[in-house]
């Protein structure tokens, strides 16, 4: 397939992820012609407004613009379920983006759904097995495409390491390593309204990025997580786990240690600190990939801070996100993150495209092209990586109670469960 149906896309959240990579993104596919009309809907007008003001968007992004819920000159911030009323106004087989703090994903995606609309949802989907079940098969019986933005699927290193793990060269994964340590400066944004203890923390947060990617690798399913965390507050006084660690066996025996946090030095010259680390066993020898990812041989210091903590010198990220020249205006976003988010969105483009060509067997078609997206693997969908809501379950299981290993069983039923219950 390579023409594309162009579609209207509505985002739901108006945060730091949209800055950072999903408007960038999706504007760049309304002027491939992909995409129609834009609008976000947020909860706040401070917050439209500020990604209405974004500097880099405007320079990188001449003359587009998006459709802002609620208008900019209402008085009606703080209506959570606008975006219903949205929805309500939206053709079916559209595409909808939901970029929003995790324990609000469930209700949303639900509505979304409702609505005939198609998905793409920042990572992790939800945050139980039985809510991504309930909500595959809710999308299989209308025909819709969700995909769950796991964006380090996309990163060359990661496929380079699925392809040679999946070919047999470099053995049996046995015991690995990761790491992402999110800035300090996360602690002053809107993270100190949600990301609070009783409901998230780093190990769900973002070390869900690491547990997924050694699963797309391998094809391993975890069987075993342990999560430990060290508490603190936030400017506004909410106690949150600002660190943790966790530890997840695989079905093979392997291990693989997470370590994540908000706290990486706002004078740091990265972005943030984050790799992966995988050693293999195989004919009697020992094999090893190391993804350095906070060293991207990429140094520079300018003449006027830059960035949220206005730092000088810089380790720059080339690979998930960047604007760059391009042949026509503006700027243009290339890297990892925005080849996941128009990877995505082509996709739902490309099965109302299917679609179009045998209307009178428009949900066999449907149902088909989930079918080749959930078998091909690497866009995430609640079927393929559904072993990360189970890894939640259970790393969330775990921090609640100081530790203790949680086991995830697959049958008959998929589950989670404390290891000393079943002494």
């Amino acid at each position: 397939m390579n023409d594309y149906k162009p579609l209207d896309l509505l985002v739901i959240g108006a945060g730091m992820i949209v800055h950072d990579l999903l408007l960038p993104s999706v504007y760049h596919l309304q002027r491939l012609g992909i995409v129609k009309d834009i609008s976000v809907c947020g909860t706040r007008v401070s917050s439209l407004q500020a990604l209405k003001d974004n500097t880099l968007i405007k320079e990188s992004f001449p003359g587009q613009d998006f459709k802002p819920y609620p208008a900019l000159d209402s008085d009606a911030g703080g209506d959570q379920a606008l975006y219903k009323t949205v929805l309500s106004q939206m053709a079916p087989y559209q595409a909808v983006v939901i970029a929003l703090p995790d324990q609000l994903h469930y209700q949303v995606v639900m509505d979304v759904l409702d609505s005939n609309q198609h998905i793409l949802c920042v990572k992790p989907l939800v945050l139980t097995h039985r809510h991504t079940v309930e909500i595959a098969k809710k999308a299989e019986s209308k025909g819709l495409f969700i995909g769950v933005e796991y964006h380090k699927r996309f990163d060359r290193r990661s496929l380079m390491a699925r392809r040679n793990y999946l070919s047999g060269d470099l053995g049996e994964f046995v015991i690995g390593e990761a790491k992402m340590i999110e800035p300090y400066y996360y602690r002053f944004s809107n993270f100190q309204n949600w990301f609070t203890s009783d409901c998230t923390d780093p190990f769900v947060y973002v070390g869900c990025h690491y547990v997924d990617l050694v699963y797309f690798i391998t094809g391993l399913k975890p069987v075993e997580v342990s999560v430990s965390g060290v508490k603190g507050k936030f400017p506004n006084g909410n106690e949150a786990y600002m660190w943790a660690n966790g530890r997840v066996r695989f079905e093979n025996g392997a291990l693989l240690s997470v370590t994540d946090g908000l706290g990486y030095p706002d004078a740091g010259a990265g972005p943030n600190e984050q790799g992966l680390s995988m050693f293999f066993e195989g004919n009697d020898r020992g094999a090893v990939f190391k993804h350095n990812d906070q060293f991207r041989g990429v140094e520079y210091s300018f003449i006027k801070g830059r960035g949220p903590a206005n730092k000088l010198f810089h380790d720059i990220n080339p690979e998930f996100f960047q604007l760059i020249p391009w042949e026509g205006e503006g700027y243009k976003p290339i890297g990892y993150g925005p080849d996941s988010v128009m990877t995505n969105i082509k996709y739902m483009s490309q099965i109302e495209v299917r679609v179009d060509q045998d209307p009178d067997n428009a949900h066999s078609v449907r149902l088909q092209a989930r079918k080749e997206a959930n078998l091909k693997g690497l866009m995430a969908t609640p079927e393929n990586s559904y072993i990360n809501e189970l890894v939640h379950e259970a790393a969330r299981l775990s921090i609640l109670n100081e530790g203790d290993i949680a086991l995830i069983t697959y049958e008959p039923e998929p589950g989670v469960r404390l290891k000393h219950e079943y002494k």
